[in-house]
This record gives structure tokens, sequence and C-alpha cells, in this order.
């Protein structure tokens, strides 16, 4: 029988140098990942480095602006790392900066112009003697590591190559491959506390909160939060067809969905009438921000957009907007007014304190960069965790779509048993 108190022994490899960076928005537990991450490599003689800020600092290298310690980066050593797992934040900072903005078609990647960031990424990397880069962030850095794995293959013969690994992060727990990200489910219990808080407010003042939940592209955030918090209603993307939908526009080759707000703001008012009939003269709606993106064009003009294309949410104030015309149509129902109160949540939760379960996952994750890499000599896959924290490795090209490069968005399943449970549990409308 093997010894189940030994530690794993170590394996050749030739690894001298990793690169860990973390990229886009913040989440719970990032730190279990990064630290576990670093300490797999540490205990097998590999020096790590923290690339600060994600990609912006790699894209300003320079001969005149070489990479520089501290600045730019840090040693991730036994001292640093004390301690670490739990902790709040992110040790080595995080940016939205995109090195493949400008590559949607792998013909790009040989254009010099276009791959120019990925070539100053690639140099940045080579000169501090980087033999393999742990990425960490949601689908956009899943589509970048991707790129810079592609455009390495189109170096010459003999080139240095940099294996990536990309570990998936997202709150909004929307990452094809995967069955829960890590940070998800700290970020449904702080944002469920704030929503029962709400509860207890809106019932004193015999009001209502609309609240804006982050969930960009799918519902799984403001869902749990829904679940959890005991929300009256819960509306998100996947919940846009049929008669909510007013029109489809095609947008750069895909179909998308145009919200008919009108039948929107007539459902929510249901859900109000429906708790008055059974004495409730108060509640909290969640609405998740994602919705913005199918707001009619109108409801859109002037708001920029950033480096992945995204809208700038907050520039929309979805919730404050829901907030009158719900407010407003009530009153045209019943020829009485009732506060209605739009508020945003999402944001409070990005860096609050992990939970054991998001440690745990994290820490598999950040093992799992390691144990790709070192054990299983992959490149170009993304760890996974699924059952009682299984590790399983899925390549790039079964995560990105070979031809646009893009990734596909996994969305709450319209009727599944999930979905259902949010149904089930809020005010019954028979709509």
């Amino acid at each position: 029988m093997s010894n189940t108190l030994a530690r794993p022994p170590k394996k050749q490899h030739n690894f001298r140098r990793v690169a860990i960076l973390f990229a886009g928005g913040p989440a719970p537990a990032a730190n279990a990942v990064i630290s576990t991450a670093a300490v797999s490599f540490l205990r097998n003689d590999v020096e790590v480095l923290g690339i600060k800020h994600g990609y912006s600092n790699l894209m300003q290298f320079a001969e005149d602006r070489p990479m520089e310690l501290g600045r730019d980066y840090i040693m991730l050593d036994h001292q640093a790392l004390s301690r670490s797992r739990a902790q709040q934040g992110i040790m080595i900072g995080t940016a939205r900066a995109n090195p493949g903005k400008q590559v949607s078609h792998p013909d790009h990647l040989s254009d010099p112009e276009r791959s120019a960031p990925l070539k100053t990424v690639y140099e940045a990397l080579c000169s501090l003697g980087v033999d393999a880069l742990i990425s960490i962030g949601g689908d956009d850095t899943l589509k970048t590591a991707n790129k810079f794995k592609m455009f390495q293959e189109t170096l010459p013969e003999g080139s240095h190559k940099i294996p990536v690994v990309h570990l998936p992060k997202t709150i909004d727990n929307d990452y094809m491959g995967i069955d829960f990200t890590f940070g998800y489910f700290t970020a449904v219990d702080f944002l469920a506390n704030e929503i029962r808080n709400l509860l207890y407010d809106a019932e004193a003042g015999q009001a209502y909160f609309l609240v804006e939940c982050m969930g960009r592209s799918a519902g799984w955030l403001p869902y749990g939060t829904a679940i959890a918090g005991e929300a009256s209603l819960v509306i998100s993307v996947e919940d846009i067809n049929g008669d909510y939908v007013a029109r489809e526009e095609e947008v750069d080759g895909r179909v998308k969905k145009i919200m008919d707000v009108e039948k929107v703001v007539d459902r929510i008012v249901k859900t109000m009438l429906a708790r008055e009939a059974e004495g409730k003269r108060f509640g909290v709606i969640i609405l998740a921000e994602g919705l913005a993106e199918l707001l009619p064009p109108e409801y859109l003009e002037g708001i920029k957009r950033d480096d992945h294309g995204h809208i700038s949410i907050t520039d929309v104030s979805l919730g404050r907007q829901f907030a009158k015309w719900i407010s407003k149509r009530y009153e045209e129902k019943t020829g009485r007014s009732r506060k209605v109160n739009g508020l945003q949540l999402g944001y409070e939760a990005r860096c609050s304190k992990p939970h054991a379960f998001d440690v745990m996952l994290g820490s598999q994750l950040g093992v799992g960069a390691y144990r790709a890499l070192v054990e299983e000599g992959l490149n170009g896959v993304m760890v996974s965790v699924s059952g009682q924290l299984n590790l399983h490795y899925v390549a790039f090209e079964n995560l990105v779509d070979p031809k646009t490069l893009v990734t596909v968005v996994r969305y709450i399943n319209p009727m599944s048993d999930f979905h259902r449970l949010a149904r089930f549990l809020e005010t019954y409308i028979n709509d």
C-alpha cells in the first residue's frame, strides 16, 4: 500500500522560472489561486514571478523600458506567500489591458501590426527568463492566453516557446468547461446578505428596491443571489425570450435580441401586485446588469465600450432607469404611488473575504497549474475541477471558436432545475 501521508515525488522538468498574472475583475480567493500555484513551483525548485497588473506592464516593455522588479513584477517567494491563501484582494493586482485586441482571426497573427502587442508580451517574458506562463482570468483572458499560444506557433523554428496554462476566474460563473468558478459562492453569499438587509429596509418603509446585480453575460450570480437572499423576483438575460423580445437584429454576424422594455416592466409590476394580494407591500427585485446589453439602441447612445467591446454598464444605470419606469407603471395601474429605489450591487463582493469552499477550489486550481505543466507536460489548456475537486484539463481549442477566436458563454439553461428553483421560491405569478 502506498504511503498516503507522503508528498508526491518531485518530477523531472526543465522549468527554471515561471510567471503568474491575473487579469480582469477581482474575485474572492484570488490569492488562494496565486499562492498555491506559486508554492507548488517553489517547493520543486522553480522561481516564480508575479506579473503586476495583468498584461498592462508587459505591453509597455521596450529597449528603453525594461521590466523592473517592484514596478512591473515581484518575486513570489515563501516569505511573500506566508499566510496568503485566505487573504482578501489580489497580491499582484489586476488590469484589463488586452494584447490580443486586434486579433480576431488566426490570419491576423501573421500581421506584424495586429500581433505587435502579443510580440511585446512575448519579448517581455523572454527578457525575464520565463519558461512558462500561468494566466488567471475570465473568458477575455482565456482568449488572450489562446492568442498568445497561437502567436508563438508563428515564430521561427527553434525560437524559445513559453507554454501557457489558464485558470478560470469569474464571479459570474459563466465559464464553459468547469462547474463552478472560484469566488462565485463567496460573492453570492455576500450579495445575498445585502439583499436580506434591503428586505428589512423595504418592509419598514413599504417600498421596493430594484437591484442591478453583476452578471453581464449570464444569470448565475443574480440567480444565486436571489435564491440565497430571498428576493421577490430575478430576471436575467436568459429570461428575455418569447414575449419579452421586441425584435432581433444582426450585430457582427450574430443575432442579438432586443428587449421589449414595456413587457418586462409589466411583468415586474405583476409581481408587486401579487405580493400585495399576499399582504406584502414591499420587496426586492434583482435584474442582471447584462440586460443593459439587450436594451433598444436608442437607450445606449453615447455609451462607451471597453477593449473587449463591452458597454460601460455603470453609464447605463439600469437599476435606476427601471426603478423610474416601474414606479410610473405601478401608479398607472393602481392609481397609487409606490417608492421604488434603484441601486447597483456587485463591486462590493469582488474582494470580500473568501469562504472555505472558494479557498479550497482556488487552491486546487493553483496546484493544477503546476500539475498541468510539470506532471502532465501540457500547453494551451485550462485547468478545471469537477466532483469532489477532481482535476482535469480542457484544451483551448475546445473552449474557443477556431475561426473567430471567441469563447462561448455558459448560460443558465432555461427551465433547468437551477433556473426553476428561483421560480419556485419567488412570488408566484401565473404568467
